[in-house]
């Protein structure tokens, strides 16, 4: 019964934000005249599904770990004779149904459209969660600086109110975490309002293991403070469509900045790989978020569905960011990429694609304490 708390919650999620990625696919598809044969939620053997006016067959898998969006006459054209082979196969009405023969603007668009319908899911879930059940305000004064720790050592002084950390500024006593842990830097820019006036510190952080509000464990960077709301009153507000939509478009842009920001940091060999997660993970976290209400579940909806569009928009074949890759080099070249060279690009896809989620899943069973 336990299992079920966190599969439920977790296919609800997946299912949500494969249909919005998928449709965004299927809306610019359908809006330059690409025939639409499959429109799939999961891989592998259909459980039920149906067929509409148009020819689309609209079905549910066995695997609920992902979808697809097929078009009519589907398959890669690595040359100008393959493209000339498959347009003789059919009729002057069936080649305009063909994604092969659209202008490359419209397929660009296609392909970009289902990164883009996360990024608008998330915008949308972020404005209904701030209109309805509203956003924290509330500044951010330091109760406490610890002895000898790197807040104490910078200068940090209590009753100091919290402005902005690293150029972000600092609106509500929730930020203050939020942004020291998603810094990627080794010194964290913090800048306090002291008697009136505005203090810059440059402040190294300790980096502890921790656990996060939910009971996983986790590595957090501190600096030694403990926060409390100015004046030990709490702000919340229910904004109006117009701000809430302003605020929205904010965090999702932060996610995305702070996401890449992590990305390039384990690269760079800097950052914490271990925090990588994958499907377990996400269903494990899923699950505890869902029972702490509708709101908690509709907040991680918006995050899972950021870090998929943002994961589709890399460059790696296979992905909807490798399609754009080639079409890119179509556009310099005035031509496809060859056979041999895009298939030795989707080799290479396939092989990163399959490291990582080797590397996810190994983190995951390491996480449930399997490893």
């Amino acid at each position: 019964m336990e299992i079920l708390n966190f599969i439920v919650p977790f296919v609800v999620l997946i299912t949500v934000v494969v249909f919005i990625h998928e449709y965004g696919h299927y809306y610019f598809a359908k809006r330059y005249g690409v025939g639409v044969t499959d429109f799939s939620i999961g891989f592998g053997k259909e459980i039920f599904g149906f067929s509409d006016k148009s020819g689309t067959r609209w079905k549910f898998c066995l695997i609920p770990l992902g979808g697809y969006v097929k078009f009519f006459g589907d398959r890669n054209v690595f040359s100008e004779s393959e493209q000339a082979e498959l347009l003789k196969k059919y009729g002057p009405v069936d080649r305009e149904k063909l994604f092969t023969t659209k202008p490359l603007y419209q397929r660009s668009l296609v392909v970009a459209g289902g990164p883009l319908a996360n990024f608008l899911l998330a915008i949308i879930i972020f404005s209904f969660i701030y209109m309805f059940s509203g956003k924290d305000f509330t500044p951010a004064k330091i109760q406490e600086v610890q002895e000898n720790s790197p807040a104490f050592t910078s200068g940090l002084k209590k009753d100091d109110v919290i402005l902005s950390i690293n150029n972000n500024k600092v609106k509500s006593v929730l930020e203050v975490s939020t942004y020291i842990n998603a810094s990627t830097s080794e010194k964290i820019d913090l800048v306090v309002l002291r008697n009136n006036s505005e203090i810059s510190f440059l402040i190294k952080p300790k980096t502890i293991d921790s656990e996060d509000s939910l009971g996983n464990k986790a590595k957090r960077k501190i600096i030694g403070i403990k926060i409390a709301p100015l004046n030990n009153e709490l702000k919340r507000e229910r904004l109006g469509p117009s701000k809430a939509l302003f605020y929205s478009v904010k965090e999702t842009w932060f996610v995305t900045k702070t996401s890449l920001n992590y990305i390039f940091s384990i690269f760079r060999g800097k950052g914490d790989s271990s925090q990588l997660g994958g499907p377990i993970r996400i269903a494990k976290i899923t699950g505890q978020v869902a029972e702490y209400g509708f709101i908690a579940f509709l907040s991680i909806t918006a995050y899972i569905s950021i870090s998929l569009g943002l994961i589709n928009l890399f460059p790696i074949p296979l992905l909807d960011g490798g399609h754009l890759m080639f079409y890119a080099f179509e556009k310099i070249l005035g031509r496809p990429l060859k056979q041999k060279t895009q298939e030795g690009f989707f080799r290479i896809g396939l092989f990163l694609l399959f490291s990582l989620m080797f590397f996810t899943t190994f983190n995951d069973l390491k996480d449930i304490g399997i490893f």
